[in-house]
């Protein structure tokens, strides 16, 4: 059956020799890069078009066509090339569309050589680009498979190619439209057409440019990007080398017919904790397309059936009687065999993600691990800040047991928000206010002695608003371990005296850098360590200075070390209507209790998020934060 594809999912293809089918309805160039395992093309000789149409493996077009077939040849590529990137470009040197939005949308299919057809893709949403990267076929665990990608370029070709890292990026652009102004477009035959039998309904899954709307008014989950929609970029933000890291470790051998057996640490990366931190990246993207293929092929499924229903009962002859019983008797049976043939692939792929989490979650290190992960019992003050922090978990109703880790990168690029209301999410709608307010300290808690954890001893700084004094007993263990930087400030006056300090420091830091100043030329007592803000039961207390300070605190602090986590209930500041959109929007939501409300842009699925408490009646929270309180007796920063 075919694969009819939506933005962001892959298929697994179990053919190496392949024929790419291209139809556009207007000439375009197509071309073909060859890329590592980030997706990094090293030069121009990695780069199939019109000018060097045949690259070992690959071969493309010579001319801008309205269609167009490339061969690929899977097991004739070097062994360094993981990925290869299928690009389309509208060309300058004709009188044609300037932008793909005044085109058909571009129909893509990966046939075998017999050209059965594997899966196809119809490239939707796209405006103002001139260029788009439409699939890529890319190796996992030594096995290839089809990725929809449909990412494009108001900058074209240029944009494009230095978008996957290629030096002369621009001379390569230009080289490629010269070799088209000197050639005559020309057509090949198109892909065999689509009969009504094999039509799909597409599903529509906008990608991140006009993408699903984020629940709940937040910001998309997902991974760090080069660019809205782009290749992934796992490079570590304090990184200054560009070489490349050190192969993964080998694999253990499979027996025939059967899998590669998962290996904790099998991405790339300079050290183990980077390794991780991409697997654990390559997890959840697997998750995401594995679930979006399933459901698609359910769509499909359902979609067919009706259509097949209307066909065989639109003569009204049809309708009663034993031909219309055994019309819909054998709709019915066909949808049950396509949806069984994807649960079958669906459980395939989970029980290869299962078994790849069960050897991935052990060997987390602190910052990764969960809390009744054995590594916490061993935990010792950290000398180094590592690349991410975990702050909950993250899965999908199909398979509720898989739980990937949420990982946020360090330092903390925006603020972070726990929900305390009842509003918004099903599990709080019937529960005790105080209770989901209670939850959400323990909630706020748990992330705070996380990152006290992971940051090196006097690296990191904790203070509390609580204007009321409402959430004595849930701070208990940061205020017993001794790790706040003061007492929880209460009242009014002591909500204006923090807001106060931390809004000058962030000041005086910005003005540091601006001016290319060292910390040395700071104050005396301005604390550089990264501070962490947690306001409870906002907005009480607040006063309208207040308020814009908590506002200014938000926008600007985490660029200079000063970072917030609100414990609040937005229905109680709704007061202020308009005025603190902004505020909710720069911050990163998060609930109490588990709820699907965080989106990804690829697929649109709505993860299901789990927050990072300790187990009930587990004393680990409390000993890391002793071993935290003890490494900062020890001695001054």
């Amino acid at each position: 059956m075919t694969a009819e594809l939506v933005r962001g999912q892959n298929h697994p293809l179990a053919q190496t020799r392949l024929e790419i089918r291209v139809s556009v309805g207007t000439p375009v160039v197509a071309g073909a890069t060859l890329g590592d395992e980030h997706g990094t093309v090293r030069g121009a000789e990695r780069v199939a078009h019109p000018g060097a149409p045949t690259l070992p493996g690959l071969e493309v077009s010579q001319q801008a066509a309205a269609d167009h077939r490339m061969a690929v040849d899977l097991e004739a590529l070097d062994d360094e090339v993981h990925r290869v990137s299928v690009l389309l470009a509208l060309p300058l040197a004709t009188q044609g569309p300037s932008r793909f939005a005044a085109v058909a949308a571009p129909f893509v299919a990966v046939t075998g050589l017999d050209g059965t057809e594997i899966a196809s893709y119809t490239i939707t949403g796209l405006g103002v680009e001139s260029a788009v990267v439409a699939l890529e076929l890319y190796r996992r665990q030594g096995a290839w498979k089809i990725r929809a990608v449909g990412q494009g370029y108001a900058g074209g070709l240029a944009e494009m190619l230095a978008d996957q890292g290629l030096p002369e990026a621009r001379q390569l652009a230009a080289v490629i439209q010269d070799a088209i102004a000197v050639g005559a477009s020309r057509s090949v035959a198109a892909p065999p057409p689509r009969t009504g039998d094999d039509a799909r309904v597409r599903t529509s899954a906008p990608g991140p440019a006009g993408g699903p709307a984020p629940v709940d008014g937040q910001q998309p989950l997902a991974p760090p990007q080069s660019a809205v929609g782009g290749a992934i970029d796992y490079a570590h933000p304090r990184r200054q080398s560009t070489a490349p890291p050190p192969p993964p470790p080998a694999a253990p051998p499979a027996a025939p017919g059967e899998p590669a057996r998962p290996v904790a640490g099998d991405a790339t990366g300079w050290s183990m904790d980077e390794r991780l931190y991409n697997q654990v990246w390559g997890m959840f993207e697997d998750l995401a397309r594995t679930i979006a293929a399933y459901r698609s092929a359910v769509d499909f499924a359902d979609s067919r059936m009706e259509q097949e229903l209307d066909r065989a009962l639109s003569d009204p002859r049809g309708r009663i009687g034993s031909a219309g019983d055994q019309a819909r008797e054998e709709a019915r049976t066909k949808r049950e065999q396509l949806v069984e043939r994807a649960r079958e692939a669906l459980d395939r792929d989970l029980a290869q993600l299962t078994a790849e989490s069960e050897v991935v979650e052990p060997a987390l290190p602190p910052a990764y691990a969960r809390w009744d992960n054995p590594v916490w019992h061993a935990y010792r003050a950290p000398m180094e800040l590592p690349m991410a922090l975990r702050i909950g978990d993250l899965h999908l109703p199909e398979q509720p047991e898989l739980r990937i880790p949420m990982l946020v990168r360090l330092p903390l690029e925006r603020g972070l928000w726990i929900d305390s209301g009842r509003t918004g999410f099903e599990e709080a709608a019937f529960m005790d206010p105080d209770r989901i307010k209670g939850l959400a300290m323990d909630t706020a808690v748990a992330v705070a002695a996380r990152l006290l954890a992971v940051y090196p001893a006097h690296e990191f700084a904790v203070h509390v608003i609580d204007p009321a004094g409402s959430a004595a007993v849930r701070l208990a263990p940061l205020t017993r371990a001794g790790v706040l930087a003061a007492p929880p400030a209460a009242g009014a006056a002591g909500v204006s005296e923090v807001l106060a300090r931390l809004t000058q420091r962030v000041d005086l830091v910005q003005m540091a850098v601006r001016g290319g100043a060292g910390a040395d030329a700071l104050p005396p007592g301005v604390d550089t360590a990264e501070q962490l803000l947690i306001v409870n039961d906002f907005p009480h207390g607040f006063d309208d200075r207040a308020l814009n300070q908590l506002r200014y605190l938000a926008d600007e602090g985490p660029s200079v070390g000063v970072h917030l986590l609100m414990v609040a209930d937005r229905e109680e500041a709704s007061e202020y209507g308009p005025v603190l959109q902004p505020l909710w929007r720069s911050l990163l939501r998060l609930t109490p209790v588990p709820d699907d409300h965080l989106a990804d842009p690829w697929v649109g699925h709505a993860w299901t998020y789990e927050p990072p408490l300790a187990p009930p009646a587990s004393r680990i929270l409390e000993q890391v934060l002793g071993q935290v309180g003890a490494a900062r007796e020890a001695g001054p920063r």
